[in-house]
C-alpha cells in the first residue's frame, strides 16, 4: 500500500521527536542520578549525626528523580484521571498498595500520579522485580532501599525471608510510610494463562483482565507491618507507651490502572513518546487494616475477592469507558491530575545545574591529583 505524503510527513515527526526525547531522557539520567548518588556521598557524615534528617533530603532528592519520569509522560501527553477514593486524605499514614500489572509503564503512571499525595513519594518503598536492579535507576532504588523480589518458585521461600529481613532493617529506620506491591508477581500478558489454567483446576472464577494475585509478599508485609493488638490497643504495653510507638499499616489501597482500548504504556513509549497523547485511568478503594485478615487462608479469599473485582471494574470500564460508581454511592466521581510545568521545569534545571557543578568539582580534583 502506498504511503501517502502526510503519512510520511507524520512518521518524520514522530521519528524526529522520538530521536530528541530520547537524547534528552539519557542526558536527564547522565546528570541526576549521579548527582543524586553524590549529594548522598557528601552527606554521609550527617547520616551518622542525624539519620532522620538524612532520610529526610534523600527522600526529596528521591521526589524529584521521580519528578522527572514523570515529566517524560506529562509532557507527552500522557495524564491520569483518578477515579474512588481520594489517597491524599491518607497520605500521612501507613499503608500499602495493591496494584494490578500490565507492563512498564504502569510504575511510571504511579511515579506521576503519587506527585500529588504529599509526603508519599519521598516516604515510599516499591516492591519490584530484580531485573529493575539492573536499569539505569537500579543504583537510586537500592540506596533509597526498594526491595527487588526474585520471581520463580526456586527463589520463593527464600525471597520472602530476605523480604522480612528487609522490611525489619530499613522500613522503619528510613520512616517509610507507604509500600508499593504487584501482587500478581509479573505482567497480565505473561502470567494469564497460568493464572486461568489455575483457576480452572481450583474452581476458581475465570479472570482476562487480571491474574489471581500471590499471597507470600503481602502477607509477610501485614505480619511485619501490622502491628498486634488486643481490645483495639498496641499489646504489651501502656497507653504512654503506644503514643510512642508506630501505628503501623493503617490502610491498605486497592488500586487498578486501565488504559484505554486495554492497551499499556510501556517504558518504550513513555521515553519516546511516539503514541498519540492518552489518558491513563487510576481507581482506588481504600481497606482499613482491621478489614483485613491476616491468616492465610483468610488472607487468600480476601485478595482473590479483590482481584475479582478488579476483573469488574476492568470490565465495566472497557465497556463504558469509565469506572462504576463505589459501592453505597450513586454518583461516579473523578479527579484529573495535574502536575505543575513550573515545577517540572524547575526541578529539570535543578538537576542540569547539580550535574554541570558536580562536573566541574571532578574536572577540578581529576586536575589537581594528574
Amino acid at each position: 500500500m502506498a504511503v501517502t505524503l502526510e503519512q510520511a510527513q507524520r512518521a518524520g515527526y514522530i521519528f524526529l521527536k522520538a530521536l530528541l526525547r530520547f537524547g534528552f531522557m539519557v542526558a536527564n539520567n547522565l546528570v541526576a542520578i549521579p548527582s543524586y548518588v553524590l549529594y548522598l556521598i557528601l552527606l554521609q557524615p550527617l547520616r551518622l549525626l542525624d539519620s532522620k534528617r538524612f532520610w529526610y533530603i534523600e527522600g526529596v532528592l528521591f521526589k524529584w528523580l521521580l519528578a522527572m519520569v514523570a515529566s517524560w509522560g506529562w509532557w507527552a501527553g500522557y495524564t491520569v484521571i483518578e477515579w474512588g477514593d481520594d489517597v491524599k486524605t491518607i497520605s500521612e499514614d501507613e499503608a500499602v498498595m495493591l496494584v494490578n500489572h500490565q507492563a512498564t509503564g504502569d510504575v511510571c503512571t504511579l511515579m506521576m500520579c503519587l506527585q500529588d499525595k504529599g509526603t508519599v513519594v519521598r516516604q515510599m518503598m516499591w516492591l519490584m522485580d530484580h531485573i529493575f536492579k539492573y536499569t539505569n535507576f537500579g543504583i537510586v532504588s537500592l540506596i533509597h532501599g526498594d526491595f527487588f523480589i526474585r520471581q520463580g518458585k526456586a527463589y520463593r521461600d527464600q525471597q520472602l525471608v530476605l523480604l522480612q529481613e528487609h522490611l525489619e532493617k530499613y522500613y522503619r529506620s528510613r520512616d517509610r510510610k507507604w509500600i508499593v506491591l504487584f501482587p500478581e508477581g509479573g505482567f497480565l500478558r505473561k502470567r494469564r494463562e497460568t493464572s486461568q489454567a489455575f483457576a480452572k483446576k481450583n474452581s476458581l472464577p475465570f479472570l482476562t483482565h487480571v491474574t489471581l494475585p500471590r499471597l507470600g509478599a503481602t502477607q509477610v508485609i501485614l505480619k511485619n507491618l501490622v502491628p498486634q493488638q488486643e481490645n483495639g490497643t498496641l499489646a504489651g504495653g501502656d497507653a504512654t507507651e503506644a503514643e510512642s510507638k508506630p501505628k503501623g499499616l493503617q490502610w491498605v489501597i486497592d488500586t487498578t490502572i486501565a488504559y484505554p482500548k486495554a492497551e499499556p504504556l510501556d517504558i518504550q513509549t513513555w521515553i519516546l513518546g511516539y503514541r498519540r497523547p492518552t489518558i491513563t485511568h487510576v481507581h482506588y478503594r481504600i481497606f482499613p487494616i482491621k478489614d483485613v485478615p491476616v491468616e492465610p487462608e483468610a488472607l487468600t479469599v480476601w485478595l482473590y475477592q479483590r482481584f475479582i473485582e478488579k476483573e469488574d471494574l476492568l470490565s465495566h470500564f472497557y465497556r463504558t469507558g469509565a469506572f462504576p460508581p463505589i459501592q453505597g454511592q450513586t454518583e461516579v466521581v473523578s479527579r484529573e491530575m495535574t502536575l505543575s510545568n513550573l515545577w517540572l521545569v524547575l526541578v529539570q534545571f535543578f538537576a542540569f545545574l547539580s550535574g554541570g557543578m558536580w562536573y566541574c568539582i571532578l574536572q577540578y580534583f581529576y586536575q589537581s591529583l594528574f
